[in-house]
């Protein structure tokens, strides 16, 4: 009888490990992309992603171009790539997400950045992520590549969806083109589940020597050359180099503890933080100003009472950059008021102008030297953040020569290629 009954215990027992295990849930994800812009690593990080389909479950894949002209066309594009490699991915996993089902859940977010206030109207892509984030129990990960400015609208028109999310955003450079989205979060939703990485990220591709440049491998003539459609259509990008810089938002997904930030992961190991670094000026700033980079400049200008709507552009801030020089709108606020928000990217000492048809704006010049430590020491004028808010470890140890974080994504980077480098070989079967 007493063996009967362990025998009975142990077969419970190993029909709840059994049922525990088929339904463990994979992760929910929906990607927001700027792909098609002037970026071309986003089409190597849909490649990748749709190679590991089987690992995830994709709930959407929204095209948020803040700048350039992304658009869902491309999207569609690597889908029928992906469809012509299915049969033979589908040798190796039952999983792999069904074309017509990804077809289904591509949307169009906002073309363009949002407006001082940080969002804009509703859209395919923002009414999508609401619509997710409310379908089922589990969170949905929205791992974002580009702008902010779907996720923004999404929490604007459905602040209850907040709790739903968890957001690992690739910063840096794309939130220049998203601070006033950027903004509107971190003021309105500081208890957001947020990964916020702006540097770590660069250690996937970086040789280190600046934040831009890409270290060379033979990668592509090794592992994806003659490796079917996405293998032929990845020589476009780089010449085949890998950058892949959106990647590591999938790899914390994929690989390590994803509820933990702290812990290490393929996508990063990132430390909590408790502001976002707001610095307000009401005159152009000089080399005695500083800011840590990714760190919000805030202008807040007097002027003449205008009799123009607030909200209006009305004056330009130009920033040099390599040869050529970038522009980024001003706004009438009312009341002889004049605002406008910039995010620097990296470490230099900032020269900039502004141009205006208002002649108390015009020709203004001013420097500010950016700081290579993020995010600096807590100001008055910071913005404060919730306990669920991460971001790119600051210890000397994790930096990657100039790239704050960087080596908690780095080491990883030979553990990644060799596992993708297995499902390129299933392309060439």
């Amino acid at each position: 009888m007493k063996n009967s009954a362990l025998l009975f215990l142990f077969l419970f027992t190993a029909s709840l490990i059994l049922a525990q295990k088929k339904t463990a849930q994979k992760p929910r994800v929906l990607i927001s992309t700027d792909i098609g812009g002037t970026d071309p690593d986003d089409n190597q990080s849909m490649a990748h992603l749709l190679m590991y389909s089987d690992r995830v479950s994709i709930a959407g894949l929204v095209s948020s171009p803040s700048y350039g002209e992304g658009s869902t066309q491309e999207i569609f594009r690597m889908i029928d790539l992906y469809e012509q490699d299915l049969p033979k991915l589908a040798k190796h996993s039952k999983d792999f997400a069904q074309p017509e089902y990804l077809r289904q859940r591509v949307k169009q977010g906002q073309k363009g950045t949002a407006p001082y206030k940080g969002y804009r109207t509703a859209t395919e892509g923002s009414n999508w992520i609401i619509k997710c984030a409310g379908q089922k129990k589990e969170p949905l990960w929205v791992l974002v590549w580009g702008g902010l400015e779907d996720v923004a609208q999404a929490l604007h028109d459905a602040p209850e969806i907040a709790p739903k999310l968890k957001v690992y955003w690739i910063g840096g450079p794309n939130k220049k083109w998203s601070a006033n989205a950027y903004a509107y979060i971190v003021a309105n939703f500081p208890d957001l589940w947020f990964i916020e990485v702006n540097s770590s990220y660069y250690g996937f591709f970086s040789d280190n020597t600046a934040i831009d440049t890409i270290r060379p491998t033979d990668y592509y003539n090794k592992h994806i050359k003659g490796a079917g459609h996405l293998g032929a259509d990845f020589k476009n990008y780089y010449g085949g180099e890998i950058k892949m810089g959106d990647t590591p938002s999938l790899l914390y997904v994929l690989n390590g503890e994803s509820e933990s930030p702290t812990t290490e992961s393929w996508g990063g190991s990132f430390a909590p933080i408790t502001h976002s670094p707001r610095k307000i000026y009401t005159a152009p700033t000089t080399v005695k100003d500083s800011i840590p980079f990714c760190g919000i400049m805030e202008f807040n200008l007097k002027g003449p009472e205008q009799a123009m709507k607030p909200g209006t552009v009305c004056f330009k801030m130009v920033v040099p950059y390599g040869k050529s020089q970038q522009v980024w709108p001003g706004y009438y606020m009312g009341n002889g008021q004049y605002q406008l928000r910039y995010i620097p990217k990296k470490a230099e000492t900032l020269n900039y102008y502004f141009t205006s048809e208002i002649d108390a704006l015009n020709g203004l010049k001013g420097s500010i030297v950016v700081t290579n430590k993020w995010p600096g020491d807590q100001l008055k004028t910071s913005y404060p953040l919730g306990k669920t808010w991460f971001t790119d470890k600051p210890e000397a140890q994790f930096y990657d020569g100039k790239l704050q974080g960087g080596k908690t994504i780095g080491k990883w980077r030979t553990a990644v290629m060799e596992d993708w480098a297995k499902r390129w070989a299933w392309l060439k079967e």
